[in-house]
């Protein structure tokens, strides 16, 4: 597993330090109108793709707090995310186990773009965000202080 993952993280801190991360996330950001979710969207669920959920999830976390996205927003970038996240390392992973990498990856894309999609376009989504978008929470840090309740 090292083998495999200490590359790829190198890779992606390099490409993350050379701001290829943030080229990438500004190429994104017309294909987030497919979700209905705003450009600045874009960033955080490329994070969650190529790092995975916990460092996916500090970079939504920077997003609440700075205002740029949305409950609606947040709740479908998590969806896309359950569903499909930290590609490259899930992938390499499961192929050194004898798994076939493409299908893996493909399947994971189309199933997160179905739903996110699906969602996206839902009705009742307008009564979800009505019933929980005044409860978002920022987590607590026991080392800054900081987090609170939005809403």
């Amino acid at each position: 597993m090292a083998r495999i993952i200490l590359p790829l993280m190198i890779i992606l801190e390099l490409a993350k330090d050379m701001h290829i991360l943030d080229k990438i996330a500004g190429w994104m950001a017309p294909a987030m109108k497919f979700f209905k979710l705003p450009k600045e969207g874009a960033f955080p669920l490329l994070i969650g793709l190529t790092f995975g959920l916990a460092y996916g999830a500090g970079v939504i976390i920077d997003s609440i707090k700075e205002g740029h996205l949305t409950w609606r927003d947040l709740f479908l970038i998590n969806i896309f995310l359950v569903l499909c996240h930290s590609v490259f390392e899930d992938t390499a992973l499961f192929m050194s186990v004898g798994a076939n990498g493409v299908v893996i990856l493909i399947s994971r894309i189309i199933l997160a773009v179905v739903v996110t999609f699906a969602l996206s376009r839902w009705s009742g989504l307008a009564k979800l965000e009505k019933l929980l978008g005044n409860k978002l929470m920022i987590p607590h840090c026991s080392h800054c202080g900081k987090g609170d309740h939005i809403g």
